[in-house]
């Protein structure tokens, strides 16, 4: 069961509307994860500098948290690891099928009002609801 944490739920969305929109404001790029990501698998990109300081960034915080004392939850992970492996090839096609991940779309590209994000939102949303649906009700409730 998850307790309900409103303050740092709070505190946590102030700061990723922040981060995403210092990026937008101060550089001019989307702070799409699966596009930042991208973008450093790319040979000869010639903007590496900043993508490499986004992704470390996100690597360092929840380690920087984890040292000022704030506890970090252990990830529930399924028992099998070809689940993990499937899991994130779809995350990985769908990012890229459909130009963005939940960051760029949901937080990014809804606040630019993209129709195209708000779209690809409702879909993230939905499948998510019938993918619950299915695990806590059907198959594996």
């Amino acid at each position: 069961m998850h307790h309900l944490t409103p303050l740092s739920g709070i505190v946590g969305g102030a700061l990723i509307g922040i981060s995403a929109s210092a990026l937008m404001l101060l550089t001019g790029r989307i702070a799409g994860i699966s596009g930042i990501f991208g973008g450093l698998l790319q040979p000869g990109a010639g903007d590496r500098g900043w993508r490499i300081a986004f992704v470390a960034g996100l690597l360092a915080a929840p380690l920087l948290a984890s040292l000022s004392g704030t506890p970090l939850p252990a990830p529930a992970m399924p028992a099998s690891l070809i689940v993990i492996v499937i899991a994130g090839l779809l995350v990985g096609f769908g990012s890229r099928m459909g130009g963005g991940c939940t960051s760029g779309h949901g937080v990014c590209g809804i606040a630019r009002l993209s129709a195209r994000s708000i779209v690809a939102t409702a879909m993230f949303m939905a499948v998510a609801i019938a993918t619950v649906a299915v695990v806590r009700h059907g198959i594996g409730g």
